[in-house]
């Protein structure tokens, strides 16, 4: 993995607000443990992972966004390649901050995200 690696980010239909992704997508909550799933772009697709995640009873996703590990790095977010539930999954880790930091982190990694616009997005008939 890169400075430019893109860690791909499932976009729940939730995370839509006036058209825009908002920065719940990018901030982990308690019951994650704060860490915040995302994929290795570096070894699937936005398409692949989107597909794959979208099969798994009550797992909903209108597309994918991404941060860099950069990115992740500049904001001291470690990034634990796991490997679980896939090979390619990653957690971007937030446990050691409070919940004002990680309100200020996931708003900043929003941005950058939205700058990057959607990697895939669902075809809507």
């Amino acid at each position: 993995m890169t400075p430019d690696t893109l860690l791909l980010r499932q976009i729940h239909p939730s995370f839509i607000q006036d058209g825009r992704v908002t920065s719940q997508a990018f901030r982990p909550t308690p019951k994650d443990e704060f860490l915040l799933s995302v994929d290795n772009g570096d070894r699937v697709s936005a398409e692949s992972c989107w597909q794959r995640f979208i099969v798994n009873p009550g797992c909903k996703s209108i597309g994918v966004q991404a941060v860099s590990q950069a990115e992740c790095t500049a904001q001291e977010l470690p990034l634990i390649e796991d490997g679980e539930p896939h090979p390619e999954h990653c957690s971007i880790d937030y446990t050691a901050f409070d919940k004002k930091a990680i309100d200020k982190k996931s708003k900043l990694l929003r941005v950058h995200a939205e700058t990057r616009g959607w990697l895939f997005r669902e075809a809507v008939a």
